[in-house]
């Protein structure tokens, strides 16, 4: 049951960074100019209120230099790149294990 969760949700976040591909492709076709979303911009169109939250929640927990090392910097990338790669990992974690054979040693 928890593979088939990570299988679909993974399959869900696929998705939607399929459908922000496109959205930066259409884009930047209308624009003439190459246009790439970042994932803040995506948080703020989304959830305004809840990015400031979420930064003070991570510098009070784990301490400033992850927000500014780790968790900033994705928050500037590409927002089909880093929900492909979400999305390719719970994909990978929730497959089905490969069944052996030949002999099994324990």
């Amino acid at each position: 049951m928890i593979r088939f969760l990570f299988r679909f949700v993974g399959f869900l976040i696929l998705a939607g960074g399929f459908i922000a591909l496109v959205y930066d492709g259409t884009k930047s076709i209308a624009g003439n100019k190459i246009s790439i979303t970042n994932v803040s911009t995506v948080w703020n169109n989304f959830h305004p209120t809840s990015l400031p939250a979420f930064q003070a929640y991570v510098v009070r927990t784990a301490g400033e230099w992850v927000w500014n090392s780790i968790v900033a910097t994705s928050l500037e990338q590409p927002a089909w790149l880093v929900l492909g790669i979400v999305g390719a990992i719970l994909m990978l974690i929730g497959r089905k294990k490969k069944p052996l054979i030949g002999y099994v040693r324990e």
